[in-house]
């Protein structure tokens, strides 16, 4: 059956169901597309015979709209949505967003802060004996006690505050079988604690015996020492092939038991999830309110991979998708190709061939399905593995056969690209390759800083490997007699940057003649590495002390740095650079940033004319006006 799933009790009705066997319901409006991690957990659940129905962005003040099908015979299925819920609704500097891409008319206040948490609350209440199975990202990374931004402050595991029964941490497909099957045959959520890819809540006499101690809720919430060590501990065993399990006690009464990850999903399993009938748009009762903007830029995109050996310390990834890459075949990937030809509304356009890095197809060394990912090192940071293969044969051969597919104009990659790892490439001819057919004007590339330290926080190679990248994309587009242009993402305020190195970076950008029309603040969101830095004011790699910039004005004067052209920053800019000691910036010389303004040239006045006075004393008189002095017609030029 190729239809939407029902999000009515009448549409339920028209497939003569009496009762579903789940109720999934999401954050988000209901897309039905495999970038959607509740489309894909519902599809897999309707190919294995389950009756589910969908029921997205509740009424969340009562719980009569989690009764629309009556008590689900097996469970409830809660995820907040593609993002956080929190992050879904504020910004790095927890501002109130106006709009929602994920919700229709792109109107914000359709999901409730916290989604996850109040929807299995209202599920609960709903219907008590009803199991609640949690997951999604922010059920997943919020699944241990973790560091709330927006409260400032530790908060217990999500299972506690949710009351729900289990939780489904990382994509979740082998999980949810598991449980439909268990549950379905009449079996409770105490039968799965063998699972793996799951948690939930126990007795402390209870947890498994052979499980690694974590630092308790009641100790990483008032020692920040006990959070770091957490923090690295967790991350340490996010390894489906040596990953243990994990218990930590949220209370006297309750520890949380995450079993050992998942494993990948083999590449004939991914190609199954990616056949399943997806309709690949929102559901059509939203088109009366403006249709769903999330859907405009994956309708016809791509996702030719799953998790990332980059391990960006700022980034979701490890913690959830997990450092191995897997990918799908290209029999699966060119299938969904062709199915686009026939859409009526696609114009020849695949807009990405990505996933969370484009360019990866496999893991970046031979023993990574053996043996796992390393602990000790990051695959290309601060500087390559030497067990590291940079191959894009396999990536080229399958970008050549889409651009083959009649029907298909042009194929993009707009998902981030590692160009560290193209830069070690000797085999293929990527670069000219992406040059010639996949960039359309501009080309997405994440740096994100300069500074040796900060990219050392961040997980980043160093500076130079951009430098190379940026210098040969530039021969590439010459050979190719095409104008394009990289545009850096960059961020601002990440752990470890001081003032002086958003000076740096916006130096670096002028000496480039670049000019970054959006800049990121670093935005502690739970569980990543550089969110317990965050918090901590630790490198939990090395308990070694991190600088972290906290104020509003600090955070302001990292940010307008880098957009230093803007003539609307300038008074911000002057200010961030005397306090960065560094007014030799501020002028017009080639070097300089920033021309001075009127408030700046009267500073330099007073103080001069005191500087000139007998004991730099006040009297009468003033500074001399004279060739190229500040307060002169030459000097204002």
């Amino acid at each position: 059956m190729n239809d939407f799933l029902p999000i009515t009790a009448a549409e339920a009705a028209a497939r003569g169901w009496e009762e579903v066997d789940f109720v999934c319901v999401t954050g988000d409006a209901y897309v039905d597309h495999p970038s959607f991690g509740m489309a894909i957990l519902s599809r897999l659940l309707e190919a294995q015979g389950y009756r589910v129905a969908v029921l997205a962005q509740p009424e969340f003040h009562s719980c009569r709209e989690f009764a629309r099908f009556g008590r689900p015979r097996c469970a409830f299925l809660i995820n907040g949505g593609n993002i956080d819920s929190m992050v879904a609704h504020y910004t790095a500097a927890k501002r109130r967003r106006s709009d929602d891409a994920y919700t229709p008319g792109n109107k914000a206040g359709r999901r409730p802060d916290r989604a996850v948490t109040v929807y299995s609350r209202l599920a609960k209440e709903a219907y008590p004996d009803c199991p609640v199975i949690i997951g999604g990202i922010e059920a997943s990374l919020r699944r241990f006690a973790h560091y709330d931004y927006w409260d400032d402050k530790v908060r217990p595991s999500v299972l506690v505050d949710s009351g729900a029964d289990l939780l489904v941490y990382g994509m979740g497909e082998r999980q949810m079988t598991a449980i439909a099957r268990t549950l379905s045959q009449g079996g409770i959520p105490r039968d799965l604690w063998g699972e793996r890819g799951i948690c939930y809540l126990c007795d402390p006499q209870e947890a498994p015996a052979d499980g690694v101690v974590c630092p308790s809720f009641y100790r990483v919430q008032g020692d920040k020492e006990a959070y770091a060590r957490a923090s690295r501990l967790q991350m340490e065993e996010q390894d489906p092939v040596y990953g243990r399990t994990i218990v930590q006690k949220q209370s006297p009464t309750q520890s949380l038991v995450q079993t050992p990850p998942a494993f990948p999903l083999e590449q004939e399993e991914l190609d199954r999830v990616f056949a399943l009938p997806f309709r690949r748009m929102y559901h059509p009762s939203y088109e009366k309110e403006g249709g769903v903007k999330a859907i405009e830029e994956v309708e016809f995109s791509i996702i030719h991979n799953r998790g990332c050996f980059g391990g960006c310390h700022f980034c979701a990834i490890t913690l959830h998708q997990g450092r191995r890459v897997t990918c799908r075949s290209h029999a699966s990937v060119l299938e969904e190709a062709r199915s686009f030809v026939k859409n009526p509304r696609f114009k020849g356009y695949i807009h990405d061939v990505g996933g969370p890095t484009a360019n990866f197809r496999g893991p970046s060394c031979p023993k990574q399905k053996q043996a796992g990912v390393c602990k000790d090192r990051l695959c290309l940071a601060p500087k390559p593995c030497p067990a590291l293969q940079a191959d894009h044969t396999d990536y080229l051969a399958l970008l050549e056969e889409l651009r083959a597919i009649r029907g298909v104009k042009k194929v993009f990659i707009r998902s981030g690209i590692r160009f560290d790892y193209v830069n070690l490439d000797h085999k293929t001819d990527f670069l000219d390759q992406l040059v010639r057919h996949h960039v359309s004007g501009q080309l997405k590339v994440a740096p994100e800083h300069t500074s040796p330290r900060v990219l050392a926080m961040m997980g980043k190679p160093p500076i130079q490997a951009f430098e190379t990248f940026m210098k040969h994309f530039y021969a590439a587009t010459k050979r190719a007699g095409k104008e394009q242009y990289l545009v850096p993402y960059l961020m601002s305020s990440h752990p470890g940057c001081r003032l002086q190195d958003a000076v740096e970076l916006a130096c670096f950008l002028k000496r480039h003649h670049m000019r970054p029309e959006q800049v990121q603040d670093f935005y502690p969101t739970p569980g990543t590495v550089s969110t317990t830095m965050f918090y901590t004011g630790l490198n939990p790699a090395t308990m070694e002390p991190v600088y972290v910039p906290r104020t509003p004005q600090e955070k302001r004067m990292q940010r307008v740095l880098l957009q230093y052209y803007k003539p609307e920053n300038r008074r911000e800019v002057i200010q961030a650079l005397l306090a960065a000691g560094r007014p030799d910036l501020i002028g017009t010389g080639p070097h300089c940033l920033v021309p001075p303004d009127r408030q700046y040239l009267q500073a330099q006045r007073q103080k001069d004319g005191e500087k000139s006075r007998p004991g730099g004393g006040k009297g009468p008189g003033g500074p001399r006006r004279g060739k190229g002095r500040p307060g002169s017609r030459r000097g204002r030029r």
